[in-house]
Formats: structure tokens, sequence, C-alpha cells
């Protein structure tokens, strides 16, 4: 059985708080890889400690303490994902994993000096926002999914989901990358599939992939 920590649920309901509004277990099972009975047992664990509000069948919301938790976790893996990309250059679409090791051991007196390191950086390889460390985050522009998007919209890739490598490893192979110009050709009713169009070709993607995409439109 894979081996979930309380760091990794409230982690990831922050992230996913972010992404795609109401929170329920199955959303956290899915990007956990875990089971949606495991999700549930460790979310009434979470809710007597006092990290979120969970009621059965409705959504879940981080506490004031869930909250400041998390933003903690997110800020260390943020910045160990930074340092293995821009100092140590590993690819992408590994960052995420390794980072979820060091998070793990890594003091706060540490991360700071990381932070200090990286001449505190604003965003992470992915794209995600990076919390300093008061826990507030850099102003930023709305994102949209690249799914929510209708025919002839352009913009530029502001982040992509570092919940799953394949999707990354996809992404790369594609040239996909942060801070590229894409417009929005077609959108397919009958499946949500988006056929985008960058500086260099045009790229078919399926709904799911296209949920995971976000974008700064144009104004």
């Amino acid at each position: 059985m894979k081996n979930i920590s309380k760091e990794d649920y409230l982690s990831a309901i922050y992230k996913l708080r972010d992404e795609a509004g109401e929170i329920k277990p199955n959303l956290i099972a899915e990007n956990l890889e875990i089971s949606p009975a495991a999700v549930t047992d460790m979310l009434k664990k979470l809710a007597v400690d006092g990290f979120v509000q969970y009621k059965k069948y409705k959504g879940i919301k981080l506490t004031s303490k869930g909250e400041k938790y998390a933003v903690n976790m997110i800020r260390k893996h943020r910045l160990w994902e930074t340092f293995l990309y821009e100092t140590l250059n590993m690819p992408w679409e590994k960052i995420h994993d390794e980072a979820e090791k060091l998070e793990h051991s890594s003091s706060d007196e540490l991360v700071d000096k990381l932070e200090e390191f990286l001449n505190y950086p604003k965003f992470d390889p992915h794209g995600y926002p990076i919390p300093d460390k008061t826990g507030s985050l850099p102003k930023n522009k709305p994102v949209f999914a690249l799914s929510e998007l209708s025919k002839n919209d352009k913009g530029i890739i502001a982040r992509i989901s570092d919940f799953k490598s394949e999707l990354l490893l996809y992404a790369a192979k594609q040239g996909l990358t942060i801070g590229q110009r894409i417009t929005v050709r077609d959108k397919l009713e009958f499946d949500g599939s988006v056929l985008i169009k960058t500086n260099s070709n045009e790229i078919s993607l399926s709904n799911k992939i296209a949920s995971n995409i976000f974008i700064q439109k144009d104004e």
C-alpha cells in the first residue's frame, strides 16, 4: 500500500482547491493514487486534529491551522523543485518526486537558506507560485484551465500540473513549456478535446490533458 503522510494530504488539498475549486475525497484519491476509503479515513483524522473541515458528501476545507501547515510544506516542496531543476539540471518530470522526499526532512532554517541561495524565486519550474516565509504568495494574473478556454482565445502557458510525471514528459515532448504562447484553434464539444497552435505547430490535446494546463489569457 502506498504510504501517504498527513503533509501529503494537506498539500494535495491546498493545490486542488486552487485548481479544481470544491474538493471531494475521490479527487484527492485520484491525485494521490490511493483508494477513496483510505482518503476518507485520513480526512476523519485530520478533522479531529483540527486541520480540515469535513462532512460526508460535502466539500473539504482547510482550517486556518491546516492552511498554515500546508503552505509551509508547499513552500519547501516548490523551493526544492526549483533547486533540482535550476541548479542540478534535473528534468522537470522527475523533480516532483524527488522534492517530495526532501521536503519531509528539511528544517525551516534550511529552507530559508535554500530560498536565499536561489535568490528568492517567485514561481517553481511548473509555474506554481512559491509562498515566502510569511506564507504570502506573489501577485499574479488569474489563470484558466486550457479546457475552459473557447475557440480563438489566446494566452501564455502559466502552469502545468505536476501531479503526474507522465503529463510533464508528454508536455515536454510536445514542446509545451511555461511562457509559451498558444491560440485555441478549435474545441470539440463531444469529448472536450482542444486543438491549439503554438509558434511552430498545431497540437491536439485530450480534455484530461487540457484540464491540467493553465493559461494566462490575453486581455
